[in-house]
């Protein structure tokens, strides 16, 4: 499916080259940041692919008032700033609010809406008045084509720089599916279309007072999803995803990472000739 790439620093979004947007889900230290970012750059300089650099200063939606949600707004920012510098990599980070979104855009080149909020009309009017790429990810709880008024908000708000990602669809209780019809049909807004291969295996609040996950998924789903023609990936990486503070079990390590990325990259490759 043709879409319109996105132009981001010296490279597109959408088109020949495949995306990896991917960090640590939450940020829980400068060290933990260093060492991903540093990895990644490593292997997707390596294998040729796009990299923008991904991580959350706060997690709001959290399973309990005991979960790790991340460092703040403030100290977040600050640290995600470190890494844009010293690894000179494009950032992408999620807001949730109206009044956080031109903070963030001080920092972050792509402006991610999560899941659960993406019908929130004020929080895409904010985030398209930024004037940064706008990531919609699609929620649990819409079919693809409910994407289409969502899109229409950001681009009436005066932003056609717009990425949708999708992360599956919720199936019974604590269970996620996806649909890879859900690809062709968000790509047929004209823009590109990501795939969350991490929180697609999630199972959300699966352990009660945190969600689980079923990381051995991942790369089925990756490679499904690039086979069905997505234009960028997105993953959860840690350099020790057992011991993160947050959604651990969908994570995935460096090693785990190269592997995915190296197959899914053939097949990019492929889908594309």
């Amino acid at each position: 499916m043709s879409v319109k790439p996105i132009r981001l620093r010296n490279f597109e979004i959408g088109g020949d080259k495949l995306t990896l947007l991917a960090g640590p889900c939450a940020i829980e230290s400068k060290e933990i940041l260093f060492e991903t970012a540093e990895a990644l750059k490593k292997i997707t300089s390596e294998l040729n692919i796009n990299y923008v650099f991904k991580a959350s200063y706060d997690k709001a939606n959290r399973s309990s008032l005991d979960s790790y949600r991340g460092l703040g707004m403030e100290k977040g920012l600050e640290l995600l700033k470190e890494v844009k510098k010293e690894f000179d990599l494009p950032i992408v980070t999620d807001i949730h609010n109206p009044q956080e979104a031109p903070v963030a855009a001080e920092v972050a080149d792509i402006i991610q809406i999560p899941a659960f909020l993406c019908r929130q009309t004020d929080l895409l009017v904010a985030a398209a008045k930024t004037g940064k790429i706008v990531n919609i990810k699609k929620g649990q709880f819409l079919a693809p084509q409910q994407m289409k008024p969502l899109v229409k908000k950001v681009t009436q708000s005066g932003n056609e720089n717009i990425l949708l990602t999708d992360r599956g669809v919720t199936f019974g209780y604590n269970n996620l599916v996806t649909d890879m019809r859900a690809i062709p049909i968000m790509q047929e807004t004209g823009y590109p279309v990501v795939f969350d291969a991490t929180h697609s295996v999630q199972l959300p609040g699966g352990e009660g007072t945190s969600s689980g996950g079923e990381r051995q998924f991942v790369p089925t789903l990756a490679k499904a999803a690039i086979a069905a023609g997505a234009n960028a990936l997105f993953l959860e990486v840690h350099p020790n995803p057992d011991c993160a503070l947050c959604d651990g079990k969908n994570m995935l390590n460096f090693r785990q990472t190269k592997e995915v990325l190296s197959i899914c990259n053939e097949i990019f490759k492929l889908v594309r000739k």
